[in-house]
């Protein structure tokens, strides 16, 4: 995709990787809206970034999308990106009880957000000469982490109709990519330095760079190995990887 001139609305902009991903398509000369739950951090990065609008949105709430897509709709008629981006990842017991309101929370939000959030623009970006549906999945996608089960699904379900989305949309000018981080380190669990995760500004600058010539996929070189993980074989793979993070569990606190 071209990386400078679209207008780009962004969910969960506010930090992490969304907020990286704003920032660096707003200084390549891209107009960018950023979507997010907390005003306080919507001011922060609209004051830190002048000309990025902010809009704020739970994308768990499918009224609050339809209304916040007729809006923008409204004000950006050029608006031809739209990046899922918006997630949250609650470690949970897949042997154990489920709790199940944060199951719903989970589901709501990583699942039918995206969902949701594409529907309600897609007749809109079908208008644009070219366009693009974008997905944040995860290397979890492939190779789940026993200790966020749940998410791990999610991010399995988002890969998988994402797949349907494409060749759905295959003859409007609607394109769909897919974003599958590693490990980043960010505040998604607990921003911790922890050198098995990739630093967030060197995976948004590999993201940006393979997204002006991705077709279907963005995966960064260093979640390849997981990536190219899933098949008949994988489940060897998948006992070790977790292994190896039950004997050095991912910092929460």
């Amino acid at each position: 995709m071209k990386l400078t001139g679209n207008t780009v609305f962004i969910t969960g902009g506010t930090s992490g990787i969304g907020r990286a991903l704003a920032e660096s398509l707003h200084k390549r000369g891209n107009k960018v809206i950023v979507a997010g739950r907390r005003k306080a951090l919507l001011d922060e990065i609209a004051q830190a970034n002048p000309g990025i609008d902010t809009v704020e949105l739970d994308v768990g709430d499918r009224t609050q999308i339809e209304r916040v897509a007729k809006q923008l709709i409204e004000q950006h008629p050029a608006l031809n990106v739209v990046i899922n981006n918006a997630g949250i990842m609650p470690f949970d017991d897949a042997g154990g009880a489920l709790d199940d309101a944060q199951a719903i929370r989970l589901v709501n939000t990583n699942l039918l957000g995206p969902v949701r959030v594409s529907a309600a623009f897609v007749e809109h970006l079908k208008k644009q000469p070219e366009s693009y549906i974008i997905n944040n999945s995860s290397v979890l996608a492939y190779v789940p982490l026993a200790a966020t089960a749940l998410y791990s699904a999610t991010k399995a379900a988002i890969h998988s109709y994402t797949m349907s989305q494409r060749f759905a949309l295959r003859d409007t000018s609607v394109r769909v990519l897919e974003i599958a981080p590693p490990w980043v380190d960010t505040d998604l669990v607990h921003k911790s330095g922890d050198p098995r995760a990739m630093p967030l500004d060197a995976f948004v600058a590999e993201t940006i760079q393979r997204l002006e010539t991705a077709t279907t996929e963005v995966v960064v070189e260093m979640a390849q190995p997981l990536r190219n993980n899933a098949g008949p074989n994988e489940h060897a793979f998948v006992e070790q990887f977790n292994q190896a993070l039950a004997e050095n569990p991912i910092p929460v606190a």
